[in-house]
């Protein structure tokens, strides 16, 4: 037999008596009403013990992981310009911090430093967003072999405005956003038509809708080589007639493409029908 001090009994043990040399072993022939009593009132406690789950016995809460296809987009933004800089762009920055918090479907990293595309750097993020970009940004071989690696490989980027205005001298990219642009002949407010509403990136457009902007026309019209989801309604500027996509999506790779041509004026950033459209864009360029 083991002597020893007694110790606390576990839910579902027996308590030990203190079997020390000169302790009393209690006889359970001789035991008289009051032991009895006792004995009952230690079965009681411990009893009511187990049941309450003290914090000894209790099982930590195990907290799921969130599936990768659940998890918020991680966006790095590119505001950095190497030509015409638009007056919208705070309003751009300051909305898309502002949205990333209230949808809660991505965060957001709003930068100039072009340092940040780069290989390494990319493989933070799921979304590389231009917005209000513009010029030939000095961009090294291996920073532009980096984005087009990184979205080619599954991920997702996303232009806006004059994204379109930016790196003329790399064809890669001109396929990336799409179309390069032409002119904005038209400063005005407008009508927007939707398209193809079944499409993710259109999840947050439910109707035309009428805003002042400075619209773009392209080069090139990029219907034939992506899925057109918005167009300017010609007659609302008073044109002729035409074709003039707006907003549009394509594959590239594995990875996808979003362009927003809107987004020249603050008011066009504060409007929430824009916004809907970005993020809406955005959780669809990432895959989730």
């Amino acid at each position: 037999m083991t002597f020893g001090r007694k110790r606390k009994a576990s839910c579902g043990e027996p308590a030990w008596f203190d079997m020390s040399p000169g302790s009393r072993i209690p006889d359970r022939g001789s035991r008289g009403p009051g032991l009895r009593f006792l004995g009952t009132l230690a079965v009681l406690i411990l009893a009511f013990a187990c049941s309450s789950g003290g914090a000894a016995t209790e099982p930590a809460p195990v907290t799921q992981p969130i599936g990768p296809g659940r998890s918020s987009a991680r966006v790095l933004m590119l505001t950095a310009t190497a030509a015409f800089r638009h007056d919208s762009i705070p309003a751009a920055r300051q909305v898309m911090t502002r949205l990333a918090v209230t949808t809660g479907q991505f965060a957001v990293t709003p930068t100039e430093d072009l340092s940040l595309i780069t290989a390494d750097t990319l493989r933070g993020y799921d979304v590389v967003m231009f917005a209000l970009t513009s010029g030939e940004l000095p961009f090294s071989a291996s920073q532009k072999n980096a984005l087009i690696d990184f979205v080619s490989s599954g991920h997702g980027f996303v232009g806006v405005h004059s994204a379109t205005d930016t790196l003329y001298e790399w064809p890669d990219y001109g396929r990336l956003v799409g179309a390069y642009f032409k002119e904005h002949p038209w400063t005005q407010r407008g009508t927007v038509a939707l398209e193809d509403p079944s499409h993710p990136a259109n999840a947050g457009v439910t109707d035309r809708l009428s805003i002042t902007e400075e619209f773009y026309t392209f080069q090139e019209n990029p219907r034939p080589h992506v899925a057109v989801l918005l167009h300017l309604d010609p007659v609302s500027v008073g044109a002729a007639g035409g074709d003039y996509p707006l907003a549009w999506a394509q594959s590239f790779g594995t990875g996808r493409s979003y362009y927003n041509a809107l987004g020249h004026f603050p008011e066009t950033w504060n409007d929430d029908r824009f916004q809907r459209m970005l993020a809406s864009a955005i959780v669809w360029a990432s895959g989730r």
